[in-house]
């Protein structure tokens, strides 16, 4: 007899969300994954070959890592231990592993999973080593962070790192067709209240099937399909991902700068919307800027740096969202600025020259002469002062004598740096005509 707890839809664990109901059944069933789960996918091959090493997880959130996690266990038969990094320590870790050693003395294997793995710290995940090396526990685990930076080497070098892909519009769009399936009706939504669904999910599956779930509860059978401006109104919107503190950050900022760089100032505004949008301090998007100015334009055009100076100051006075147009004008500035790594190059070359060559003097001939024994010594004998000489330049040389003449800076033929390449030619000319 059906009790009226579970007449309510209800298990003793309390409601089960849409996403975990349509879990997958096996694993070809993940979506997005093909390249992993797919017909020739990692796994796949993997399966096939009778062995599942110990695997790292790595990608966004709502992408089915736990899934699959859980599927290989029931796909090679091993016990499926799960714990999250988060809320586990120590004697939590003893436990698991104590656990899986007596079953492997009853001739059962254990997959532990371990969730943001990445949470541990270093003796934690050293104490995975042993146990990952003989064999006792098969490890997976997930993060959504990068594991060269988060995670040891030690644990890198006994695990291989698969790599799971956020979530497209095709993925999304069958995870669409299974939630149609289980609720028996078509999404009550027009076409165009669709394609904003899919843009809000921002590849988290798990996220989208939550989204889906509350337009199915908030519109009955039957209803008029809701337009994009009623679904605005049904869902609430999520910033994208963007944790300050990690990959996300990391790579946008690493995509402004390299767009920058390579002359797209489209796609340096789009990074740079994104970084306001998802919440970045713009006083840290100005300190880039005016990096980029030096490193990447340089003296190609000197003016580039005021810009970029200028921006802060602007958005200092008038603060957002105002002045974050002074962000986007220097934005659209360096990118679409002659480009020149010349001085950046220089400088570095002449640090490196600097470290080698220690202390050597410069040449008697620039040095002052204070004292009565260093005019003897002959500090200072010779020097031309160079406006007084013809062109007002002397050609004489300025490095240390033990040294010899280098060449750090090398103009590139473009914006105002082609000008400084006339003259620094010149002035070669010179120094070798009067040396």
């Amino acid at each position: 007899m059906t009790s009226l707890f579970e007449a309510a839809g209800l298990t003793k664990q309390g409601p089960r969300p849409l996403a975990d109901k349509l879990r997958p059944a096996k694993l070809g069933d993940v979506v997005g994954q093909d390249h992993l789960v797919g017909e020739d996918g990692t796994l796949t091959r993997m399966l096939a070959s009778g062995r599942i090493p110990s695997i790292i997880l790595w990608g966004p959130p709502g992408t089915g890592k736990t899934t699959i996690a859980r599927l290989l266990a029931g796909e090679t038969g091993l016990v499926f231990e799960q714990m999250s990094a988060i809320f586990s320590g120590v004697a939590d870790l003893k436990k698991a592993f104590e656990q899986a050693r007596i079953r492997r003395e009853q001739g059962r294997s254990t997959l532990l999973f371990v969730d943001e793995i990445h949470r541990f710290n270093k003796s934690q995940q050293d104490s995975f080593l042993p146990y990952v090396e003989d064999g006792t526990i098969t490890l997976v685990g997930a993060t959504t962070e990068n594991p060269s930076f988060e995670l040891n080497g030690a644990l890198l070098s006994r695990a291989q790192v698969l790599v799971l892909n956020r979530l497209d519009e095709e993925a999304l769009g069958a995870l669409i067709g299974r939630a149609e399936m289980f609720e028996k009706r078509p999404l009550p939504l027009d076409t165009n209240a669709r394609a904003s669904l899919l843009s809000l999910a921002d590849g988290d599956g798990r996220y989208f099937l939550n989204l889906v779930e509350e337009i199915f509860a908030s519109v009955p059978e039957g209803a008029e399909p809701l337009n994009s401006e009623a679904l605005g109104k049904a869902v609430s919107k999520r910033l994208p991902l963007y944790d300050k503190a990690a990959d996300g950050h990391y790579n946008l900022v690493s995509a402004l700068h390299k767009s920058v760089r390579g002359s797209d100032p489209d796609a340096a505004l789009y990074y740079l919307a994104r970084m306001l949008t998802a919440g970045e301090d713009p006083l840290f998007i100005a300190r880039r800027l005016v990096r980029m100015a030096n490193e990447d334009v340089g003296l190609a055009d000197p003016e580039a740096v005021k810009q970029a100076l200028a921006a802060k100051d602007v958005y200092d006075f008038l603060g957002s969202p105002e002045g974050e147009l002074a962000l986007a004008q220097a934005t659209v500035y360096l990118a679409s600025a002659p480009k020149s790594n010349a001085l950046y190059t220089a400088f570095k070359a002449a640090m490196n020259a600097a470290k080698e060559t220690g202390s050597v003097a410069p040449p008697k001939i620039i040095l002052n002469a204070p004292t009565k024994l260093m005019k003897e010594q002959e500090y200072g004998s010779g020097y031309q002062y160079d406006h007084d000489q013809p062109e007002a330049f002397s050609g004489q040389n300025y490095f240390p004598d033990s040294m010899g003449r280098k060449e750090f800076y090398k103009p590139v033929e473009r914006g105002f740096e082609r000008e400084v390449k006339k003259r620094l030619e010149y002035w070669a000319k010179l120094r070798a005509e009067r040396q």
